[in-house]
């Protein structure tokens, strides 16, 4: 059983509806602060804010980069990735070109990342896979493209797709890279339970939006 402190450690408090409005972002950085989550994880827009709400806290701001969907320019998220970091963003979780790894474009997939990694050194940078619409194959060759490319984290899913973390996924993923490589379970965490078995399962980090629910044991209220 993993510890209520602990928990919340590993937890990034993520709200990135795209209807948020200040008072939630105020919401999300005082719960974060409370509770002593590792990171609250919202849209670039709010990093400026986020940075006043969190000021004088040890929680990291995270933001996403080619967030939803994955498609950008790489040099499009290069440009997004280093706006972000001048911005104050301690991390960056950003969305995989999800065409080019069911093309099996590894080289391409390689490079982008490694570009991203190359803005982030020194930070932290998760990638995620959106696994709901790979094959357990395509999942292992991300992982290890991601790893060869620098990254610090392996990540489930946007929590905008068609599903989230999974517990086989999360155990395939940490079969598939290092011990030196992190893996994220975001979507579809929503209770201690669940948490619990996602951390025995291989994760090491946590994305979710029911993180007060969480560390306290209580059902969730949010959709």
């Amino acid at each position: 059983m993993t510890s209520s402190a602990d928990m919340a450690s590993i937890i990034d408090h993520t709200l990135l509806k795209p209807e948020a409005v200040i008072e939630e972002i105020e919401t999300l950085c005082k719960e974060a602060r409370e509770n002593s989550f590792g990171a609250v994880c919202i849209n670039p827009y709010w990093i400026p804010t986020v940075r006043k709400f969190l000021e004088g806290s040890s929680v990291k701001i995270c933001t996403v980069v080619g967030f939803p969907l994955g498609a950008s320019l790489s040099k499009t998220k290069a440009h997004e990735t280093q706006d972000c970091l001048e911005a104050g963003a301690d991390e960056i979780d950003m969305v995989m070109n999800i065409g080019a790894t069911l093309e099996g474009h590894w080289n391409f997939i390689e490079h982008e990342i490694h570009e991203l990694a190359s803005l982030t050194k020194g930070k932290c940078l998760k990638v995620i896979f959106e696994t709901c619409l790979l094959t357990p194959e395509q999942i292992k060759n991300a992982c290890k493209a991601a790893e060869a490319a620098g990254a610090n984290y392996v990540k489930t899913s946007t929590g905008f797709s068609k599903s989230g973390a999974t517990l086989e996924v999360v155990k395939l993923m940490r079969e598939s890279v290092s011990c030196h490589i992190g893996v994220k379970a975001s979507g579809g965490v929503r209770d201690r339970a669940t948490a619990e078995k996602m951390i025995k399962a291989g994760a090491t980090r946590l994305g979710t939006s029911a993180s007060v629910a969480i560390v306290k044991g209580t059902v969730s209220t949010l959709a």
